[in-house]
């Protein structure tokens, strides 16, 4: 509930009339701006920036975050080859494994493929996603061609994948490598 209104017991200009008050309120400024005659000043209208079309754009995903650190590329098969003897040469193979990077199941099976391979062989060289890989894919291949296992276009929950005996499938890769 409200206070009660004080009353004005007949004095006349009470004290709150003649202390003037700083507080400036919308009633007030009306009535201070009536006898002032009101000057406007426009601000300047901002002016737009022109927009890049798409090809004009500049690229900011090329320059690395703060938080990222630059990694560094991996080689492509025409570089790895280069900088490898040949196949023919010394015995050294190049197998190359290509997985999606969808899900850490794709990541987990290469990366025990890739270690049960170099310990088995001697002199073998094992590639993980020299290329941009393809989606839903798992392929083990040797560097000119012969595929062990290709498993595209696989949707989840990846059950062709799932399904494989990674140690029987590192054996039979060294057989026929060897």
């Amino acid at each position: 509930m409200a206070p009660t209104k004080r009353k004005n017991d007949g004095k006349e200009g009470t004290a709150s009339e003649n202390i003037k008050s700083t507080r400036a309120t919308r009633s007030s400024t009306r009535q201070a701006s009536q006898g002032v005659a009101k000057v406007v000043i426009e601000a300047a209208p901002k002016t737009k920036k022109a927009k890049l079309s798409s090809k004009e754009k500049p690229d900011t995903k090329s320059k690395p975050s703060s938080k990222e650190k630059p990694q560094p590329k991996p080689k492509t098969t025409e570089a790895a080859a280069a900088d490898l003897p040949s196949n023919g040469v010394n015995g050294s193979k190049t197998i190359v494994i290509e997985h999606c990077k969808q899900c850490t199941q794709f990541k987990i099976r290469a990366a025990k493929v890739k270690l049960g391979l170099e310990t088995a062989v001697s002199g073998i060289n094992v590639l993980v996603n020299p290329e941009k890989p393809r989606r839903g894919c798992f392929e083990i291949r040797e560097e000119g061609g012969k595929q062990f296992i290709s498993l595209l276009d696989m949707k989840r929950p990846f059950g062709p994948m799932k399904a494989l005996d990674m140690d029987a499938v590192i054996s039979d890769i060294v057989d026929q490598v060897k």
